[in-house]
Protein backbone atom coordinates (compact mmCIF):
# COMPACT_ATOMS: atom_id res chain seq x y z
CA UNK A 1 0.00 0.00 0.00
CA UNK A 2 1.42 3.34 -1.08
CA UNK A 3 1.80 5.84 1.75
CA UNK A 4 -0.22 9.01 1.74
CA UNK A 5 -0.98 11.83 4.19
CA UNK A 6 -3.56 11.11 6.87
CA UNK A 7 -4.14 10.40 10.52
CA UNK A 8 -2.10 7.94 12.56
CA UNK A 9 -3.57 6.57 15.80
CA UNK A 10 -1.84 4.45 18.44
CA UNK A 11 -3.95 1.80 20.15
CA UNK A 12 -2.60 0.10 23.27
CA UNK A 13 -4.15 -3.33 23.73
CA UNK A 14 -5.17 -5.66 20.93
CA UNK A 15 -8.02 -7.59 22.57
CA UNK A 16 -11.77 -6.94 22.37
CA UNK A 17 -11.84 -3.14 22.71
CA UNK A 18 -8.48 -2.52 21.03
CA UNK A 19 -9.14 -4.69 17.98
CA UNK A 20 -12.61 -3.17 17.64
CA UNK A 21 -11.05 0.31 17.65
CA UNK A 22 -8.41 -0.71 15.10
CA UNK A 23 -11.09 -2.13 12.83
CA UNK A 24 -13.19 1.03 12.90
CA UNK A 25 -10.18 3.29 12.34
CA UNK A 26 -8.73 1.19 9.52
CA UNK A 27 -12.07 1.11 7.72
CA UNK A 28 -11.99 4.91 7.78
CA UNK A 29 -8.53 4.86 6.15
CA UNK A 30 -6.68 5.81 9.32
CA UNK A 31 -3.22 4.37 9.96
CA UNK A 32 -3.37 2.41 13.19
CA UNK A 33 -0.55 1.00 15.32
CA UNK A 34 -1.70 -1.64 17.81
CA UNK A 35 0.76 -2.14 20.66
CA UNK A 36 0.18 -5.36 22.59
CA UNK A 37 1.85 -6.17 25.92
CA UNK A 38 1.67 -9.95 25.34
CA UNK A 39 2.85 -12.18 22.54
CA UNK A 40 -0.74 -12.70 21.41
CA UNK A 41 -3.32 -9.90 21.23
CA UNK A 42 -6.27 -11.69 22.84
CA UNK A 43 -6.02 -10.34 26.40
CA UNK A 44 -8.49 -11.86 28.81
CA UNK A 45 -10.10 -13.90 26.05
CA UNK A 46 -6.89 -15.96 26.28
CA UNK A 47 -5.89 -15.45 29.91
CA UNK A 48 -9.06 -14.56 31.83
CA UNK A 49 -11.87 -16.47 30.11
CA UNK A 50 -11.64 -20.00 31.60
CA UNK A 51 -10.42 -22.57 29.09
CA UNK A 52 -13.68 -24.50 29.01
CA UNK A 53 -15.18 -21.68 26.88
CA UNK A 54 -13.65 -23.22 23.75
CA UNK A 55 -16.18 -22.03 21.16
CA UNK A 56 -16.45 -18.49 22.56
CA UNK A 57 -12.66 -18.15 22.82
CA UNK A 58 -12.10 -19.34 19.25
CA UNK A 59 -14.88 -17.10 17.89
CA UNK A 60 -13.51 -13.98 19.59
CA UNK A 61 -9.93 -14.73 18.59
CA UNK A 62 -10.94 -15.17 14.94
CA UNK A 63 -12.64 -11.76 15.10
CA UNK A 64 -9.48 -10.22 16.55
CA UNK A 65 -7.32 -11.83 13.85
CA UNK A 66 -9.54 -10.47 11.09
CA UNK A 67 -9.45 -6.97 12.56
CA UNK A 68 -5.69 -6.83 13.09
CA UNK A 69 -4.58 -8.37 9.80
CA UNK A 70 -6.11 -5.78 7.47
CA UNK A 71 -4.60 -2.85 5.62
CA UNK A 72 -3.77 0.26 7.66
CA UNK A 73 -3.12 -1.81 10.82
CA UNK A 74 0.39 -2.36 12.19
CA UNK A 75 0.77 -4.87 15.03
CA UNK A 76 3.55 -4.52 17.61
CA UNK A 77 3.56 -7.47 20.07
CA UNK A 78 5.39 -7.81 23.40
CA UNK A 79 5.40 -4.02 23.82
CA UNK A 80 3.66 -2.64 26.90
CA UNK A 81 2.92 0.95 27.78
CA UNK A 82 5.03 1.83 30.80
CA UNK A 83 7.41 -1.06 30.13
CA UNK A 84 8.93 -0.98 26.63
CA UNK A 85 7.57 2.47 25.82
CA UNK A 86 6.67 5.27 28.23
CA UNK A 87 3.41 7.19 28.21
CA UNK A 88 5.32 10.47 27.90
CA UNK A 89 7.31 9.17 24.92
CA UNK A 90 4.21 8.02 23.06
CA UNK A 91 2.25 11.22 23.68
CA UNK A 92 5.07 13.69 23.04
CA UNK A 93 7.63 12.08 20.72
CA UNK A 94 6.09 9.56 18.33
CA UNK A 95 3.84 12.02 16.49
CA UNK A 96 0.57 10.12 16.68
CA UNK A 97 -2.67 11.95 15.90
CA UNK A 98 -4.35 10.36 18.92
CA UNK A 99 -3.67 7.62 21.48
CA UNK A 100 -6.28 5.07 22.58
CA UNK A 101 -5.86 3.08 25.79
CA UNK A 102 -7.55 -0.32 25.56
CA UNK A 103 -5.26 -1.97 28.10
CA UNK A 104 -7.97 -3.59 30.19
CA UNK A 105 -7.93 -4.17 33.93
CA UNK A 106 -5.19 -6.63 34.86
CA UNK A 107 -4.60 -5.63 38.45
CA UNK A 108 -6.73 -7.26 41.16
CA UNK A 109 -8.53 -4.91 43.51
CA UNK A 110 -6.80 -5.41 46.88
CA UNK A 111 -8.64 -7.51 49.45
CA UNK A 112 -9.72 -4.94 52.10
CA UNK A 113 -7.96 -6.59 55.04
CA UNK A 114 -5.00 -4.74 56.52
CA UNK A 115 -1.67 -6.45 55.88
CA UNK A 116 -3.17 -9.41 54.03
CA UNK A 117 -1.09 -8.87 50.87
CA UNK A 118 2.01 -9.90 52.82
CA UNK A 119 0.69 -13.45 52.40
CA UNK A 120 0.25 -13.56 48.64
CA UNK A 121 1.57 -16.98 47.66
CA UNK A 122 1.45 -18.02 51.32
CA UNK A 123 -2.19 -18.95 51.66
CA UNK A 124 -3.56 -16.07 49.52
CA UNK A 125 -4.07 -15.94 45.76
CA UNK A 126 -5.64 -13.29 43.57
CA UNK A 127 -8.03 -14.03 40.72
CA UNK A 128 -6.18 -12.72 37.65
CA UNK A 129 -2.92 -14.69 37.95
CA UNK A 130 -4.86 -17.69 39.28
CA UNK A 131 -7.14 -17.91 36.21
CA UNK A 132 -4.21 -17.28 33.86
CA UNK A 133 -2.41 -20.25 35.45
CA UNK A 134 -5.52 -22.42 35.10
CA UNK A 135 -5.80 -21.56 31.41
CA UNK A 136 -2.20 -22.46 30.58
CA UNK A 137 -0.66 -24.84 33.10
CA UNK A 138 -1.50 -27.85 30.90
CA UNK A 139 0.83 -26.56 28.16
CA UNK A 140 4.05 -28.62 27.82
CA UNK A 141 6.22 -25.47 27.71
CA UNK A 142 4.38 -23.54 30.45
CA UNK A 143 6.86 -21.38 32.39
CA UNK A 144 4.51 -19.15 34.35
CA UNK A 145 3.60 -18.97 38.00
CA UNK A 146 2.31 -22.16 39.62
CA UNK A 147 -0.63 -22.42 42.02
CA UNK A 148 -1.51 -25.23 44.41
CA UNK A 149 -5.23 -25.61 45.00
CA UNK A 150 -6.32 -26.72 48.46
CA UNK A 151 -9.60 -28.31 49.46
CA UNK A 152 -11.97 -26.32 51.72
CA UNK A 153 -10.81 -23.03 50.18
CA UNK A 154 -12.39 -19.63 50.77
CA UNK A 155 -13.26 -17.49 47.73
CA UNK A 156 -14.19 -13.86 48.41
CA UNK A 157 -16.25 -12.19 45.71
CA UNK A 158 -19.63 -12.20 44.04
CA UNK A 159 -19.55 -11.59 40.28
CA UNK A 160 -19.34 -13.92 37.30
CA UNK A 161 -15.56 -14.03 37.63
CA UNK A 162 -15.99 -15.29 41.20
CA UNK A 163 -18.22 -18.11 39.94
CA UNK A 164 -15.43 -19.01 37.51
CA UNK A 165 -12.95 -19.13 40.38
CA UNK A 166 -15.05 -21.43 42.56
CA UNK A 167 -15.68 -23.64 39.51
CA UNK A 168 -11.94 -23.92 38.90
CA UNK A 169 -11.34 -24.89 42.54
CA UNK A 170 -14.11 -27.49 42.50
CA UNK A 171 -13.12 -28.96 39.13
CA UNK A 172 -9.43 -29.21 40.01
CA UNK A 173 -9.99 -30.72 43.47
CA UNK A 174 -12.60 -33.17 42.12
CA UNK A 175 -10.35 -34.22 39.25
CA UNK A 176 -7.48 -34.80 41.68
CA UNK A 177 -9.66 -36.84 44.06
CA UNK A 178 -10.95 -38.97 41.19
CA UNK A 179 -7.41 -39.57 39.90
CA UNK A 180 -6.37 -40.78 43.35
CA UNK A 181 -9.14 -43.38 43.05
CA UNK A 182 -8.10 -44.47 39.57
CA UNK A 183 -10.57 -42.45 37.50
CA UNK A 184 -9.12 -40.30 34.72
CA UNK A 185 -11.68 -37.56 34.06
CA UNK A 186 -10.61 -34.43 32.20
CA UNK A 187 -11.52 -30.90 33.26
CA UNK A 188 -13.56 -30.14 30.14
CA UNK A 189 -15.80 -33.18 30.67
CA UNK A 190 -16.23 -32.35 34.35
CA UNK A 191 -17.21 -28.78 33.47
CA UNK A 192 -19.58 -29.78 30.67
CA UNK A 193 -21.38 -32.61 32.46
CA UNK A 194 -21.14 -31.23 35.98
CA UNK A 195 -19.67 -32.98 39.01
CA UNK A 196 -22.85 -34.84 40.17
CA UNK A 197 -23.47 -36.34 36.74
CA UNK A 198 -19.87 -37.54 36.40
CA UNK A 199 -19.97 -39.07 39.88
CA UNK A 200 -23.25 -40.80 39.08
CA UNK A 201 -21.69 -42.29 35.93
CA UNK A 202 -18.80 -43.59 38.04
CA UNK A 203 -21.12 -44.92 40.78
CA UNK A 204 -19.64 -42.54 43.33
CA UNK A 205 -21.02 -39.94 45.71
CA UNK A 206 -19.37 -36.64 46.54
CA UNK A 207 -18.75 -37.95 50.05
CA UNK A 208 -16.77 -40.85 48.51
CA UNK A 209 -14.19 -38.33 47.30
CA UNK A 210 -13.26 -37.29 50.81
CA UNK A 211 -13.25 -33.57 50.02
CA UNK A 212 -15.26 -30.72 51.51
CA UNK A 213 -15.40 -28.30 48.57
CA UNK A 214 -14.94 -24.54 48.63
CA UNK A 215 -17.12 -21.71 49.92
CA UNK A 216 -17.89 -18.38 48.25
CA UNK A 217 -18.33 -15.44 50.65
CA UNK A 218 -20.19 -12.35 49.44
CA UNK A 219 -20.75 -9.10 51.32
CA UNK A 220 -24.20 -8.42 49.89
CA UNK A 221 -27.32 -10.52 49.27
CA UNK A 222 -27.33 -13.26 46.66
CA UNK A 223 -29.78 -11.27 44.51
CA UNK A 224 -27.30 -8.39 44.51
CA UNK A 225 -24.61 -10.47 42.78
CA UNK A 226 -23.95 -8.85 39.37
CA UNK A 227 -24.60 -12.10 37.50
CA UNK A 228 -27.03 -10.41 35.10
CA UNK A 229 -27.36 -6.74 34.22
CA UNK A 230 -30.05 -4.34 35.42
CA UNK A 231 -31.55 -2.37 32.52
CA UNK A 232 -31.21 1.44 32.75
CA UNK A 233 -34.20 2.96 34.50
CA UNK A 234 -35.52 -0.45 35.54
CA UNK A 235 -38.96 -0.59 37.14
CA UNK A 236 -39.50 -2.45 40.43
CA UNK A 237 -41.02 -5.32 38.43
CA UNK A 238 -37.95 -5.48 36.15
CA UNK A 239 -35.66 -5.38 39.18
CA UNK A 240 -37.51 -8.32 40.70
CA UNK A 241 -37.07 -10.31 37.47
CA UNK A 242 -33.33 -9.57 37.47
CA UNK A 243 -33.07 -10.67 41.09
CA UNK A 244 -34.79 -13.97 40.27
CA UNK A 245 -32.49 -14.56 37.31
CA UNK A 246 -29.42 -13.91 39.46
CA UNK A 247 -30.58 -16.33 42.14
CA UNK A 248 -31.30 -18.96 39.49
CA UNK A 249 -27.88 -18.55 37.83
CA UNK A 250 -26.11 -19.00 41.13
CA UNK A 251 -28.25 -21.96 42.20
CA UNK A 252 -27.71 -23.73 38.87
CA UNK A 253 -23.94 -23.28 39.22
CA UNK A 254 -23.99 -24.41 42.84
CA UNK A 255 -25.92 -27.60 42.01
CA UNK A 256 -23.66 -28.41 39.06
CA UNK A 257 -20.32 -27.79 40.81
CA UNK A 258 -21.21 -28.37 44.50
CA UNK A 259 -19.66 -25.28 46.09
CA UNK A 260 -21.19 -23.49 49.07
CA UNK A 261 -22.30 -19.85 49.27
CA UNK A 262 -22.43 -17.54 52.28
CA UNK A 263 -23.92 -14.12 51.59
CA UNK A 264 -24.01 -11.04 53.82
CA UNK A 265 -20.48 -11.58 55.12
CA UNK A 266 -17.40 -9.42 54.59
CA UNK A 267 -13.75 -10.05 55.56
CA UNK A 268 -12.43 -7.71 58.24
CA UNK A 269 -9.27 -9.38 59.53
CA UNK A 270 -6.78 -12.14 58.82
CA UNK A 271 -5.77 -15.31 60.65
CA UNK A 272 -2.04 -15.99 60.46
CA UNK A 273 -0.26 -19.13 61.63
CA UNK A 274 3.38 -20.11 61.05
CA UNK A 275 3.94 -17.29 58.59
CA UNK A 276 0.97 -18.23 56.40
CA UNK A 277 -2.57 -16.99 55.98
CA UNK A 278 -4.73 -19.57 57.76
CA UNK A 279 -8.14 -18.02 57.19
CA UNK A 280 -10.16 -14.84 57.59
CA UNK A 281 -12.28 -13.12 60.19
CA UNK A 282 -15.68 -12.24 58.72
CA UNK A 283 -18.29 -9.79 59.89
CA UNK A 284 -21.99 -10.27 59.19
CA UNK A 285 -23.59 -7.47 57.18
CA UNK A 286 -26.93 -6.09 56.09
CA UNK A 287 -27.88 -3.96 53.10
CA UNK A 288 -29.49 -0.60 53.90
CA UNK A 289 -30.48 1.79 51.09
CA UNK A 290 -28.11 -0.02 48.75
CA UNK A 291 -25.15 0.22 51.14
CA UNK A 292 -23.39 -2.58 53.00
CA UNK A 293 -23.46 -2.06 56.76
CA UNK A 294 -21.39 -4.17 59.12
CA UNK A 295 -23.10 -5.61 62.20
CA UNK A 296 -20.95 -4.83 65.23
CA UNK A 297 -20.10 -7.80 67.42
CA UNK A 298 -20.98 -10.36 64.71
CA UNK A 299 -17.39 -11.26 63.79
CA UNK A 300 -16.47 -14.93 63.39
CA UNK A 301 -13.42 -16.89 62.25
CA UNK A 302 -13.22 -19.13 59.19
CA UNK A 303 -10.06 -21.19 58.95
CA UNK A 304 -8.92 -22.38 55.57
CA UNK A 305 -5.68 -23.51 53.90
CA UNK A 306 -6.36 -21.20 50.94
CA UNK A 307 -8.03 -17.83 50.34
CA UNK A 308 -8.68 -16.58 46.79
CA UNK A 309 -9.73 -12.95 46.35
CA UNK A 310 -12.04 -12.26 43.41
CA UNK A 311 -13.46 -8.83 44.16
CA UNK A 312 -12.80 -7.10 40.86
CA UNK A 313 -10.08 -5.85 38.56
CA UNK A 314 -8.65 -2.37 38.04
CA UNK A 315 -6.16 -0.87 35.55
CA UNK A 316 -2.47 -1.11 36.33
CA UNK A 317 -0.95 2.26 37.26
CA UNK A 318 1.30 3.59 34.50
CA UNK A 319 3.71 6.45 35.05
CA UNK A 320 2.31 9.64 33.52
CA UNK A 321 -1.34 8.54 33.39
CA UNK A 322 -3.35 10.53 35.96
CA UNK A 323 -5.17 8.41 38.54
CA UNK A 324 -8.26 8.99 40.64
CA UNK A 325 -8.30 6.48 43.46
CA UNK A 326 -7.81 3.09 41.76
CA UNK A 327 -8.86 4.18 38.26
CA UNK A 328 -7.52 6.35 35.46
CA UNK A 329 -8.78 9.91 35.73
CA UNK A 330 -11.28 10.07 32.89
CA UNK A 331 -12.82 13.44 32.01
CA UNK A 332 -15.95 11.85 30.55
CA UNK A 333 -16.70 8.11 30.55
CA UNK A 334 -18.78 8.43 27.38
CA UNK A 335 -15.90 9.92 25.38
CA UNK A 336 -13.10 8.20 27.32
CA UNK A 337 -11.01 11.38 27.25
CA UNK A 338 -8.15 11.29 29.75
CA UNK A 339 -8.07 14.25 32.13
CA UNK A 340 -5.41 16.73 30.98
CA UNK A 341 -4.72 14.93 27.68
CA UNK A 342 -7.20 15.95 24.96
CA UNK A 343 -5.69 13.54 22.42
CA UNK A 344 -5.70 10.48 24.70
CA UNK A 345 -8.79 8.32 25.17
CA UNK A 346 -9.46 5.20 27.27
CA UNK A 347 -11.95 2.59 26.17
CA UNK A 348 -13.43 -0.80 26.98
CA UNK A 349 -12.76 -2.56 30.25
CA UNK A 350 -10.11 0.05 31.12
CA UNK A 351 -13.06 2.38 31.75
CA UNK A 352 -16.08 0.12 32.35
CA UNK A 353 -14.29 -2.31 34.67
CA UNK A 354 -16.89 -4.95 33.84
CA UNK A 355 -14.86 -7.47 31.83
CA UNK A 356 -17.87 -8.09 29.59
CA UNK A 357 -17.12 -8.74 25.91
CA UNK A 358 -20.23 -7.05 24.57
CA UNK A 359 -19.93 -4.01 26.81
CA UNK A 360 -16.24 -3.58 25.93
CA UNK A 361 -17.09 -3.61 22.22
CA UNK A 362 -19.94 -1.15 22.64
CA UNK A 363 -17.84 1.26 24.70
CA UNK A 364 -15.01 1.01 22.18
CA UNK A 365 -17.35 1.89 19.33
CA UNK A 366 -18.75 4.85 21.26
CA UNK A 367 -15.30 6.25 22.04
CA UNK A 368 -13.91 5.72 18.54
CA UNK A 369 -16.96 7.37 17.01
CA UNK A 370 -16.36 10.37 19.28
CA UNK A 371 -12.70 10.48 18.25
CA UNK A 372 -13.65 10.35 14.56
CA UNK A 373 -16.46 12.89 14.75
CA UNK A 374 -15.24 15.37 17.34
CA UNK A 375 -11.48 15.06 17.65
CA UNK A 376 -10.18 14.08 14.22
CA UNK A 377 -13.29 15.42 12.48
CA UNK A 378 -12.98 12.75 9.80
CA UNK A 379 -16.39 11.70 8.49
CA UNK A 380 -17.25 8.94 6.02
CA UNK A 381 -17.81 11.64 3.41
CA UNK A 382 -14.35 13.08 4.07
CA UNK A 383 -12.88 9.60 3.68
CA UNK A 384 -14.73 8.88 0.43
CA UNK A 385 -13.69 12.22 -1.06
CA UNK A 386 -10.11 11.60 -0.04
CA UNK A 387 -10.12 8.06 -1.50
CA UNK A 388 -11.57 9.34 -4.75
CA UNK A 389 -8.88 12.03 -5.07
CA UNK A 390 -6.23 9.47 -4.22
CA UNK A 391 -7.39 6.93 -6.81
CA UNK A 392 -7.81 9.54 -9.54
CA UNK A 393 -4.51 11.30 -8.89
CA UNK A 394 -6.18 14.58 -8.00
CA UNK A 395 -4.73 17.03 -5.44
CA UNK A 396 -5.41 15.67 -1.99
CA UNK A 397 -7.48 17.76 0.41
CA UNK A 398 -5.57 18.52 3.59
CA UNK A 399 -7.68 19.09 6.72
CA UNK A 400 -6.65 22.01 8.87
CA UNK A 401 -6.85 19.72 11.92
CA UNK A 402 -3.46 19.71 13.67
CA UNK A 403 -3.69 15.93 14.05
CA UNK A 404 -3.24 15.50 10.26
CA UNK A 405 0.15 14.06 9.31
CA UNK A 406 2.16 14.48 6.10
CA UNK A 407 3.46 11.49 4.15
CA UNK A 408 6.91 12.17 5.58
CA UNK A 409 5.54 12.17 9.14
CA UNK A 410 3.65 8.93 8.46
CA UNK A 411 6.86 7.29 7.23
CA UNK A 412 8.76 8.53 10.27
CA UNK A 413 6.23 6.84 12.58
CA UNK A 414 6.40 3.69 10.46
CA UNK A 415 10.18 3.55 10.85
CA UNK A 416 9.85 3.64 14.64
CA UNK A 417 7.21 0.93 14.46
CA UNK A 418 9.46 -1.29 12.34
CA UNK A 419 12.26 -0.82 14.87
CA UNK A 420 9.92 -1.82 17.71
CA UNK A 421 8.73 -4.87 15.75
CA UNK A 422 12.30 -5.90 14.98
CA UNK A 423 13.25 -5.75 18.68
CA UNK A 424 10.70 -8.45 19.49
CA UNK A 425 11.33 -10.60 16.41
CA UNK A 426 8.12 -9.73 14.58
CA UNK A 427 8.50 -9.54 10.79
CA UNK A 428 5.14 -7.92 10.02
CA UNK A 429 3.36 -11.11 8.98
CA UNK A 430 0.48 -11.16 11.45
CA UNK A 431 -1.07 -14.51 10.49
CA UNK A 432 2.30 -16.26 10.58
CA UNK A 433 3.10 -14.80 14.02
CA UNK A 434 -0.22 -15.99 15.45
CA UNK A 435 0.22 -19.48 14.03
CA UNK A 436 3.73 -19.76 15.45
CA UNK A 437 2.82 -18.57 18.94
CA UNK A 438 -0.68 -19.90 19.62
CA UNK A 439 -0.49 -22.26 22.63
CA UNK A 440 -1.46 -25.91 22.77
CA UNK A 441 -5.14 -26.22 23.62
CA UNK A 442 -6.32 -28.60 26.31
CA UNK A 443 -9.02 -30.00 24.03
CA UNK A 444 -6.28 -31.01 21.57
CA UNK A 445 -4.53 -33.01 24.28
CA UNK A 446 -7.55 -35.01 25.44
CA UNK A 447 -7.95 -38.42 23.76
CA UNK A 448 -11.30 -38.92 22.03
CA UNK A 449 -13.69 -41.11 24.01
Amino acid sequence: MKLHPGYYVAVFGGAVAGSQAADLLAKRGIYTAVFEQNTLPYGKIEDGLPKWHVKLRDKEERKTDQRLSQDYVQFIPKTALGREVSFKEIVQDWGFSAVLLAIGSWRDRPLPVEGVDEYVGKGLYYQNPFVEWFNHHHEPNYRGEHFEIKDDAIVVGGGLASIDVVKIVMLETTQRALAERGFNEDILTLEREGIPRVLERLNLSFEDLGIKGCTLYYRRRIQDMPLSSIPPGATPEQMEKVYKVRIKILENARRKYLFRVKDLNRPVDKIVENGRLAGLVFQKTRVENGRVVGIEGSEFEVRSPLVISSIGSIPKPIEGIPMEWELYKIKDKNTGELEGYPGVFALGNTVTGKGNIRESELHSRKVVQHVLDNYLKWSEVDFRDFQEALSEGKPLPEPTNSAWRSTEEIEKINRRIREAQKRVGYDGNYRKWIEEHKPVRLEEMIPAR
